[in-house]
This record gives C-alpha cells, sequence and structure tokens, in this order.
C-alpha cells in the first residue's frame, strides 16, 4: 500500500475496555462488543478531532425560517455514484435541502477520478451555489478547487474525507462520517464469530490515499489480531478500481488460488465483496465466510438466501446526509458547528436484516430481499 498523506489516521481504541486493542489473546465476546461500538463512535476525524454525535446537530424552527429566506442553492459532489451508500446520501440530501427551502442545483459523479471532480467543481461554481457538499475522491490533488469554492464564500460540507490544508470552521463548516473505524472493528468482529475463533483469511482493501477506507482496514486488521488469536491473515490484496467488483473478483481469485486453507475474505465495501461472491462461486469454495463494510442491495440479497456474506458493519447514510444539510444550514447562518460528526456503526447479519435495511435507508427493504428471506 502506497504511503497515505499527512492526513493523521487516529482511532480511539480505548472505549469501553479496548475493543480493538485488547492485549490478551482470548477470543472476544462478540455480542458484548458489538454491542459497545454502538454506544460510541471509535473513529476520530481527520485532524485528529473528537466525534460529536448527529444528534447534537439541530436547527430551530426560526433558523429554519430564516433559511428558507435565503432561497439558497446547493450543489452535491460525489467522488463515486456506483453503489447504493451514494443514492441514498443524495437521496437524504435532498429531501432535507427541500425541507429547508435550498435548491439542489447539479449531482456530480467523479468516478473516482481527481481531475474529473475538479472540472465538476469548476463548472458548478458558474452557477454560483451558496452551498457544496462533497466528498474528495484525492485530499491532495482535489484540494485547490474546494479553496476556490471556500474562497468564493461558499459553504462546504464533507462526507468523510477533507482536502489537504483546509480548516474546520476557516475553510469549510464540517465533515460528516460514518465510524469507518467502528464498521472494519465490526465486520471483523462478525468475521471471528462466525468464523467461531479460527481459521485463515484474506483481506481485499482499497489501495488508495483515502481516509475512511483506510480507517475501515486498520481496524479490522487490529481487532482480529488483538483479539483472535487462532485467526490468521494469509493474505491481503489492494484493489484501485474504478470496477470495484471486477477488481474484487480478481482479488479473491488470487487469494483462494494462492492459500487453499482460507475460510474467509473481508472486502473493503460491498461492491468489492459482490466480487469476493462471484471469485467464491467460481473457486467452489461453498464455505467461505465473507464481511464487509456498507449494506448494498446486492450483499444483503447474498446475506438473505444464506449466501457467502455472513455479516457487515452499516454505514448510516441517509441519516449522515440529513446531518449533512443541517451543517450547511449552520454555514448559512454562521452559526458555530462541530469540526467532526460521526454516526455510530450498525452491525448487520441476516437476524436483522430487514430491520437494519430500513434503519439504514428509510424505507421497507425492497421485495428482492424479502423474498430470498424466504
Amino acid at each position: 500500500m502506497r504511503k497515505l498523506s499527512p492526513l493523521t489516521i487516529v482511532f480511539a481504541f480505548a472505549l469501553a475496555g479496548g475493543i480493538v486493542e485488547r492485549a490478551n489473546s482470548q477470543n472476544v465476546d462478540p455480542a458484548k462488543a458489538l454491542a459497545e461500538i454502538q454506544q460510541k463512535p471509535l473513529s476520530k476525524g481527520p485532524h485528529g478531532e473528537d466525534p460529536a454525535l448527529a444528534s447534537s446537530v439541530t436547527l430551530t424552527p426560526e433558523e429554519l425560517d430564516k433559511i428558507k429566506g435565503l432561497k439558497a442553492k446547493a450543489a452535491i459532489v460525489m467522488h463515486y455514484a456506483g453503489n447504493d451508500w451514494s443514492q441514498a446520501q443524495v437521496t437524504g440530501l435532498k429531501a432535507q435541502f427541500a425541507k429547508m427551502g435550498i435548491d439542489v442545483i447539479a449531482v456530480t459523479d467523479a468516478g473516482f477520478k481527481p481531475e474529473k471532480q475538479v472540472a465538476d467543481i469548476e463548472t458548478i461554481l458558474a452557477q454560483k451555489p451558496q452551498i457544496i457538499v462533497s466528498i474528495p475522491t484525492d485530499p491532495v490533488s482535489t484540494a485547490s478547487a474546494y479553496m476556490k469554492a471556500s474562497q468564493q464564500g461558499v459553504k462546504l460540507v464533507f462526507m468523510d474525507n477533507v482536502p489537504k490544508g483546509m480548516e474546520a470552521g476557516k475553510d469549510y463548516v464540517s465533515v460528516v462520517s460514518a465510524d469507518n473505524a467502528g464498521n472494519g472493528a465490526v465486520a471483523a468482529l462478525l468475521m471471528g464469530k462466525f468464523l467461531k475463533g479460527k481459521g485463515q483469511i484474506g483481506l481485499v482493501y482499497h489501495a488508495a490515499d483515502f481516509f475512511v477506507t483506510r480507517q475501515r482496514y486498520d481496524a479490522f486488521k487490529k481487532t482480529i489480531t488483538a483479539n483472535y488469536s487462532a485467526i490468521k491473515i494469509a493474505e491481503e490484496q489492494g484493489i484501485g478500481g474504478p470496477d470495484f467488483s471486477g477488481d474484487g473478483e480478481k482479488a479473491a481469485s488470487a487469494i483462494l488460488t494462492s492459500h487453499r486453507g482460507v475460510n474467509g475474505i473481508w472486502a473493503v465495501w460491498d461492491v468489492p465483496a459482490e466480487g469476493v461472491i462471484s471469485a467464491a462461486r467460481s473457486a467452489g469454495a461453498d464455505n467461505l465466510i465473507v464481511t464487509c463494510c456498507d449494506l448494498g442491495l446486492n450483499v444483503a440479497i447474498d446475506m438473505a438466501q444464506n449466501g457467502f456474506v455472513k455479516g457487515l458493519g452499516a454505514q448510516r447514510p441517509y441519516d449522515q446526509a440529513v446531518t449533512e444539510a443541517l451543517l450547511a444550514g449552520y454555514g448559512l447562518l454562521g452559526k458555530q458547528a462541530p469540526a467532526y460528526v460521526a454516526l455510530p456503526a450498525l452491525p448487520v447479519t441476516r437476524d436483522n436484516l430487514l430491520e437494519a435495511w430500513k434503519e439504514v435507508y428509510h424505507a421497507d427493504a425492497p421485495a428482492s430481499i424479502k423474498s430470498s428471506m424466504k
């Protein structure tokens, strides 16, 4: 993996007895540890900030009326739109902005290409928005474009990641994130549970300078190695995209070919996990245990069918989006905002799949998942 930029990766590993860095070699009690993670985010912000809870971000009726009177315009600048997380973000932002009388004038998809995202920002600035909500594809190469927007008075709210050299409260309003360290830890705890505390595993990680996916990867490894002494990491494969499903399949195939005894594979999010599922089917690895981060449709269907995916750590993208929109309102009003807001991880297995889907997406699970449960 290539070296990260100066954005410091920090985790709150001391939570409730040290879920991630447990000093002994005994297997952890997964149920107890998973309950602890849901109480408080493990992650710290990109500059080491302690997380504020999303429930602390509110606007009064009077503040909402003032925002509606501004008739502000907002743009949503995505890194990548090819998964359910991104779609839920856009849906949540549009819904909350509509409640605030803010017009969404553009939604862009950079396809994980920094140069495309820079061009998207330039195009949007010509439309003179008051707000941009975005997730940078690369914290270094996109920084100047975001700084230009900030200097033009645009109120910036970031999802998960922030550009290099920008300061909360000065250059941007706030950053809102899932508990990505917590999601990595959840996926590790569930891997340990379904492997019954022993076996060999492979890891399919995101080989890029991307803050939140690195949080997941680091927390997964630390949680497995600290809590499950009889589970060994046999091989790690990095993927770069943009075909993350195809890359995930190639990476998993390489792991399964090189290590016939592998019992489980972790994937950094749901789309690479889809590739892991394909590789497992092709290899005839019918008993492979797969865990990942993010509750996407295809991994949910596989889980419902008692397939390869046994557990995952889910983000709450709709709630994250609502929080981002509210913080954009803070920016318009000049109201002081927390520098970093995090939403706790949600452990998902087949047992709570339908309830988890509704909690994550604020909608009932689609028929394709419900029918797969039968």
